[in-house]
């Protein structure tokens, strides 16, 4: 059995839905890349996704499709997406079994 690309929280779920139901144009769900950048060189992008491209992958779950960008499914196999709230930020996080490390902000990683 292979490893799911990318399992999704009830959490990061419920944001998905409640920031797809404020879009005055209809999305398909929400897109997830990786991108160059950051102090240790990767960077995760979120977008909406208004259409699928012909090789992104579609992870459903929840109600929910978050579609993951080809370039990025080798350095997010076995990740989980979360969305965590605390006192002083709110975002998506990413846990991700393929990082090497990150930053001293944990914005950015490297593989």
């Amino acid at each position: 059995m292979s490893k799911a690309i990318l399992t999704i929280t009830k959490a990061a779920s419920d944001r998905i839905k409640h920031l797809l139901s404020l879009r005055e144009n209809p999305a398909l769900g929400i897109r997830v890349g990786v991108k160059k950048g950051g102090c240790s060189g990767l960077e995760y992008t979120i977008e909406y996704a208004e259409e699928k491209g012909k090789y992104d992958e579609i992870v459903e779950q929840d109600g929910i499709q978050v579609i993951i960008d080809p370039k990025a499914v080798m350095y997010l196999i076995g990740s989980e997406m979360d969305f965590v709230e605390e006192k002083m930020k709110s975002g998506f996080a990413f846990r991700n079994p393929n990082e090497k490390g990150t930053c001293g902000c944990g914005e950015s990683f490297h593989v």
